[in-house]
């Protein structure tokens, strides 16, 4: 038996429990993994909270990031002992995921834990982390250099956007953090942002076209957020939008992108191929200060994780919530 946070389907919404669960009800795979911790990201709030129907399959296990230690494997990649990481996938949405002691997966999901981190390093990145790296690689492979200007980064307190910040400064950028957390500025500031912004000048509808201002945008917002800030890019730069968080619409005109060269950037998490997830671990790993991480992290146990994701839909989270899934 395992402890696990459980999704069952109700006639009123989701039923969510933290339980007691026999091994043998774990799904199929090739590796089995004892956790040692996993994380919340906002698509593991909406599942819980069913805000949203993430969750396609039940009775559901969410968590769509874990890292633990193999204890049993029949994938050619994978042996007992070995130190792995997971994120995305459709784990935690289709197939069992990491708020859980046991996890049984299927080996071509997993990367190696890179050495610079521990598992729970690992978990205070997680897939909010990971996405900032490939939205940073995506501006980095458009060609933006650190003299093409400031880069804006949205919903700057959030997971994505603290560590976007934090990769960002590393490599060499100036940035400017949006949000709405007047509180949250010496914040951003401790991760390297130069500039906030409060993100009320983004979020009602603009003009098609507005004054160029940013050389590129990490965008973890949608909506208005997204269109505004491409009206706001100037020529030949970049957005890498990889999120929803104001809505899923994109009220923008084709203005930026044929006036002034803009590039959009889709920047997807869930099923990147396994040399994007590579490389943009390992640019977490030279470029990302474990000391940066526990000023961004916080960490509560298995048994608060259910309550806590409430705190994402409530839009009360500052950073990343570490779930460590033994206590």
């Amino acid at each position: 038996m395992f402890s696990a946070i459980v999704i069952n389907k109700g006639e009123a919404g989701p039923q969510v429990e933290l339980t007691s669960v026999d091994e043998d009800r774990l799904p199929e795979g090739d590796v089995e993994i004892q956790v040692a911790y996993s994380t919340l990201n906002y698509k593991d709030a909406l599942a819980i909270t069913g805000a949203s129907p993430v969750v396609r399959k039940f009775p559901m296990v969410p968590g769509i990031d874990l890292a633990g230690t193999v204890t049993a494997s029949s994938h050619s990649r994978w042996t007992a002992g070995d130190k792995v990481v997971l994120n995305g996938w459709g784990v935690g949405e289709t197939h069992w995921g990491g708020l859980a002691q046991r996890a049984r997966l299927n080996g071509d999901w997993l990367i190696p834990l890179p050495g610079e981190f521990t598992e729970r390093h690992a978990m205070a990145i997680g897939t909010a982390g990971y996405t900032a790296a490939l939205c940073v690689d995506a501006l980095l492979h458009h060609g933006l250099t650190p003299d093409a200007g400031e880069i804006l980064v949205t919903g700057a307190t959030g997971g994505v956007g603290s560590v976007a910040i934090a990769l960002l400064t590393k490599a060499g950028f100036t940035v400017a953090a949006a949000t709405g957390k007047a509180d949250e500025h010496a914040y951003l500031k401790q991760l390297g942002a130069t500039t906030v912004v409060d993100r009320a000048e983004l979020a009602e509808k603009g003009k098609p076209l507005q004054k160029e201002r940013w050389a590129g945008v990490v965008d973890t917002a949608g909506s208005h957020t997204l269109a505004n800030a491409a009206a706001q890019t100037r020529y030949g730069g970049a957005v890498a939008a990889c999120g929803l968080a104001q809505g899923m619409d994109f009220p923008a005109s084709v203005a930026p992108f044929i006036l002034r060269g803009v590039s959009l950037l889709g920047v997807d998490s869930v099923m990147a191929p396994l040399q994007k997830r590579l490389d943009a671990w390992g640019r977490l790993a030279r470029d990302l200060d474990p000391a940066v991480l526990d000023s961004i992290a916080r960490e509560v146990p298995l048994g608060e994780a259910i309550e806590a994701a409430g705190g994402f839909i409530a839009g009360t989270v500052r950073g990343r919530i570490v779930v460590d899934v033994n206590r």
